[in-house]
């Protein structure tokens, strides 16, 4: 199945209901939905897509309690983004149209 997977970058059912899974999980424990929680991920997307090339669809996104010494616990965004080029130059033509 690793092999079918590589040669046509087609997700299993499988693993399309643990994606799923894992969205659902992720928004219960930041207490928004699901739909508010691929939002996110896209405008994460979206922007970091200015700057360098990104594989968005295996972009990840979690929410997650973190304390900090002497304060309650808060919420945290976490994201693992694959990076797949830089793009120094696009970063550069970018940075010269602000200017």
């Amino acid at each position: 199945m690793g092999r079918f997977k590589l040669w046509f970058g087609k997700k299993s059912s499988r693993d399309i209901a643990k994606d799923r899974l894992k969205i659902l999980l992720i928004s219960d424990r930041a207490n928004c939905s699901p739909e508010t929680m691929e939002m996110i991920k896209n405008d994460i997307a979206r922007v970091i897509s200015k700057y360098m090339k990104i594989d968005a669809k295996s972009m990840e996104i979690q929410i997650k309690k973190q304390g900090c010494k002497g304060r309650s616990m808060s919420p945290a965004l976490y994201a693992s983004i694959p990076i797949i080029d830089i793009g120094v130059d696009d970063v550069k033509t970018v940075q010269n149209q602000r200017l």
